[in-house]
Order: structure tokens, then C-alpha cells, then sequence
């Protein structure tokens, strides 16, 4: 198994997703632009918008190489001047806000044949949070994970919490969901290709679950208030994936395409100042379940 068949197999899943996506949606189709990266390689963003269901959405698929900015070797602590990588990442803004937002990556690194490994991850960002979806959520990625490792769901459960942490609000992004990264055979009990078959199975439950969310709450009807929360928490999302989230960082810094690394952010999003909810609303219940370390399967 080589870059190349790694990179090929995630197109194939970034095909099917969308396919998926589309027909759940109803409505939208992706629009596919192909671009090239200065300096090696590019991909293939996919952007939804105005759908039934999703407002704004991405999925997009990579592969470049090139020479190492300094910055990055620094942040992995490597003396090699040529990498690669390859993923596919998603984020879907639904049009209800009583549908979650959603977020996938699945991704690998490459500087040579001893330095390598795969990382990636599923989380969830309902602008309400419903204890039972959250459940059934959590249900699912462990039951992927299950079937790898039974180390794998706790231990990245607990990476999600601490990386989806918006530090300067005190909350989480959402309700989190499994993270990992720099995964390798040294780090488990899987070879390279059973950690590839983790990456591609987590890839394959992505779409049957959020269908079931989407299809509990597409039609629920809502209020300009619900809306305006709604672009509130959108603002949550869009402060950590601008001063936070790794991958807009490492896309930043290695010259890549603004409008691939920037589709995860929402179409509208607010900022009201100092907005503090009506005690016992719902919108003051979904705060109280953004902290880390909730155990949603003892729910």
C-alpha cells in the first residue's frame, strides 16, 4: 500500500459521499472545481449550497507535495524538506437549526518511509444539542471503533474533547466525536493497512449518520430566534476554525487554495455582544452540555 493507492481510495470515497449527500439533500448538487497547488500536486473541491437541507456545505479531496515550509518542520519537529498528503474534509452548514452542523476528516502524511501516519476524525456541532442524538452519535463512532480496537473510541473520544475546545470561550465546539492523528503501527495493534480500513470505515459511517440526524429534524419547524442562535454558535465555529483548527493552519502555511481551506466556514454567521441566554431555555441547556469530558454513552 503507497501514497498512491491511499490517495486514489479517498477519491473514491469523496465520489461516493457526494452521491450520498446529494440524494439525501434532495435539492443541490455539488459544483466541482479541479485545482493545482504551486509547488506539487492539488485536488478537487466540491461545494453544495442552497439545498433542502444544506445551506453551505464541502467536501473536498487532496493530494500535494512539495518542500516543507520552515514553520511546519519546526511544529513537527522533522528535518525533512519533502512531504505528502492526502485527505478528504468535510464540513456540511445545514439550513434548520435544529439539524447539526458536521464535520470529517481523514488524512495522511508522508516525509519518507520511516515518517508517516494517518490521522483524521468525526464531530458534531449541533446549534441545539439533543441529549439523545448526541447519543446515537457517539453510538456509532464507537461501534466503528469497536471493530479496529476497543482502545481506539475512548481514546480519541478524549482527543476530540481537548482539541474541540474553544480556549478563550471556556466551551466546546459541539459535542465532539473521535479525533486522532500521527496514528501508526508503532501506536497500535494495526498494520498500515489496518489503519487505513479504520480511516476508509470511519469515512463509510459518515454519511448513514448524519442522514439519520438530518432526517429527524429537516422539517421541524423554527422561529427568527432559533436562526439568530443559530448563526450565533455558527460564529463558535468559524472562531475556532480561524485561530485553532490545524489542518486551516498547516493548508495556510503550505501555499494552498484559500477557497478549499476556508469552505468550512459557514455562509452567515453573528456575533451579538455579550448574549447571554434566558435561563431554563434551550439555548441555555445546549451551554451547559459544551464542556469537555461528557460521557454521552452513560446518558
Amino acid at each position: 500500500m503507497n501514497k498512491e493507492y491511499i490517495a486514489d481510495r479517498y477519491k473514491q470515497i469523496q465520489d461516493e459521499i457526494c452521491r450520498a449527500l446529494e440524494q439525501l439533500d434532495g435539492k443541490a448538487s455539488f459544483v466541482e472545481e479541479l485545482w493545482a497547488r504551486d509547488g506539487g500536486g492539488g485536488g478537487r473541491t466540491r461545494v453544495i449550497q442552497n439545498g433542502d437541507v444544506i445551506e453551505k456545505g464541502g467536501v473536498n479531496f487532496s493530494a500535494v507535495h512539495g518542500v516543507l515550509p520552515e514553520a511546519i518542520k519546526r511544529a513537527f519537529q522533522v528535518d525533512d524538506e519533502n512531504f505528502f498528503a492526502t485527505g478528504v474534509s468535510i464540513v456540511l452548514h445545514p439550513s434548520n437549526p435544529f439539524v447539526p452542523i458536521i464535520h470529517m476528516n481523514i488524512r495522511y502524511f508522508e516525509l519518507n518511509d520511516q515518517i508517516r501516519w494517518f490521522g483524521g476524525g468525526i464531530d458534531l456541532t449541533p446549534h441545539y444539542v439533543e441529549k439523545d442524538e448526541a447519543v446515537y452519535f457517539h453510538r456509532q463512532l464507537k461501534g466503528v471503533c469497536d471493530r479496529f480496537d476497543l482502545s481506539f473510541y475512548p481514546e480519541f473520544k478524549a482527543f476530540a474533547d481537548r482539541y474541540f475546545y474553544i480556549k478563550h470561550r471556556g466551551e466546546t465546539r459541539g459535542v465532539g466525536g473521535v479525533f486522532y492523528d500521527r496514528l501508526t503501527p508503532e501506536k497500535t495493534a494495526l498494520s498500515w493497512e489496518g489503519i487505513f480500513d479504520f480511516s476508509y470505515a470511519l469515512g463509510n459511517a459518515f454519511v448513514p449518520t448524519y442522514a439519520e440526524l438530518v432526517n429527524r429534524n429537516r422539517h421541524r419547524d423554527f422561529s427568527e430566534a432559533n436562526k439568530q442562535w443559530q448563526y450565533l454558535r455558527r460564529g463558535r465555529y468559524v472562531e475556532f476554525n480561524l485561530v485553532y483548527d490545524a489542518g486551516t493552519k498547516f493548508g495556510l502555511e503550505t501555499n494552498g487554495r484559500i477557497e478549499s481551506i476556508l469552505m468550512s466556514l459557514p455562509p452567515h454567521a453573528g456575533w451579538a455582544y455579550d448574549f447571554k441566554p434566558e435561563s431554563g431555555s434551550a439555548e441555555a441547556e445546549t451551554l451547559l452540555w459544551l464542556r469537555q469530558g461528557v460521557d454521552w454513552l452513560a446518558q
